[in-house]
């Protein structure tokens, strides 16, 4: 099923609204805009994934290689449900939605609710 289908857009990048840009970059480079230290958990060729916390907001970051890769991995984790950033098709954020909301003013991104059946637990994205 194609990503479309099976995510439902909550919010989309700069329209006109106080957004940034969407960013872009290595995980690290990302983990730094987001104001986060990056604790790597897969170093893949295909993708990288690290926790990352800043202050009381946890949430998990994912880049990939190439677009085919987000797909396939947005694919997969639709079936946890849970909110999403996503950054172009470059890289995902994984965590709770209030979480999420505060990462995209500093990365931009659009905000996905994913239809999930099996209720939002994040923890299981680690892979």
């Amino acid at each position: 099923m194609a990503v479309g289908a099976l995510l439902t857009v909550v919010g989309c990048g700069s329209g006109g609204d106080d957004t940034p840009r969407t960013a872009s970059g290595s995980l690290e480079q990302l983990a730094a805009e987001a104001g986060c230290r990056p604790d790597v958990r897969t170093d893949a060729a295909e993708l990288r994934q690290a926790t990352c916390e800043n202050g009381a907001r946890r949430y998990v970051l994912v880049t990939f290689t190439n677009a085919r890769g987000q797909a396939e991995w947005l694919d997969e984790a639709n079936d946890y449900g849970g909110t999403y950033l996503v950054g172009g098709s470059s890289w995902v954020a994984v965590g709770d939605a209030g979480d999420i909301a505060a990462l995209r003013d500093r990365l931009g991104g659009t905000v996905v609710d994913a239809a999930g059946r099996h209720g939002g637990h994040h923890g299981r994205h680690e892979g």
